[in-house]
């Protein structure tokens, strides 16, 4: 059965935005609320990100900006708060989903180390043991962050996947059944909510940047734009952990 809607904050809209990408994102890492950097994929998609997300959502000097204290959230942040010239405000509750035991594992370790937790985890069924956080503690701390943002127009907020996730079900009234209903973030994408008599609506889920070159560790960027083609933007694809695999939708089944 669905909750209620969250009442009204203090902003009239929100843009959840995603970090950029790190090397634990590349390698299928879980991260949670470890503090690996943005790569060098992750700084360029943070500074070709931030235009398209002022000019995509109408940013001005009025907007907010508050990101998670984690450096690959706040790294990401200040390329758009150098643009709109506001101020970046920190907030230690929009950190990651924290995965207790499993963090700075990649899937493979986890599946060998902790098989039974591993396979409740890809059922959608409550993972037990493991430590960390439960879905709606997440939900909670996220939240009181934004209850105590100042007035705005729009406030964009710069967190992480399993977060932003949390974030999007409490807001639109999503019970635990229904999480896998949206796909999950990838590294520097974002969603935007607005209030509408008194209840919060998704407008867009997911929106990137366009596709761009990106230099990687290969060189195969470099060699695309060379020959005039465009490589995407390497998102990790699991909002937890970041990586690619298997399973898309890591924090939908936390």
């Amino acid at each position: 059965m669905s909750r209620p809607a969250e009442p009204s904050l203090p902003v009239q809209g929100l843009i959840l935005w995603r970090h950029g990408r790190t090397e634990w994102n590349a390698e299928g890492r879980f991260q949670g609320r470890l503090d690996p950097p943005l790569d060098e994929v992750g700084r360029r998609q943070a500074v070709e990100a931030a235009p398209h997300l002022i000019a995509s959502a109408g940013l001005g000097a009025d907007a907010v900006v508050v990101s998670s204290d984690l450096e690959r959230a706040a790294d990401t942040a200040a390329a758009l708060t150098a643009l709109l010239g506001v101020p970046l405000l920190l907030d230690p509750r929009l950190r990651e989903h924290g995965m207790g035991s499993w963090e700075g594992l990649t899937r493979d370790e986890v599946a060998a180390t902790y098989p039974d937790q591993y396979a409740d985890w890809l059922a959608g069924r409550p993972v037990r043991g493991r430590g960390g956080e439960e879905p709606e503690q997440v939900a909670e701390r996220a939240l009181a962050a934004l209850r105590d943002l100042p007035p705005a127009r729009v406030a964009v907020v710069v967190t992480h996947g399993g977060t932003s996730g949390r974030l999007v079900e409490r807001l639109l009234g999503l019970g635990p059944g229904q999480r896998r209903m949206f796909g999950p973030l990838g590294n520097c994408s974002w969603s935007e909510l607005q209030e509408q008599s008194g209840s919060w609506r998704l407008m867009r889920h997911n929106v990137a940047a366009p596709k761009t070159s990106v230099v990687d560790g290969d060189g195969a960027a470099r060699r695309a734009a060379a020959a005039g083609q465009d490589l995407p933007v390497r998102a990790g694809a699991n909002p937890e952990e970041g990586g690619a695999g298997p399973v898309g939708d890591a924090d939908a089944v936390v």
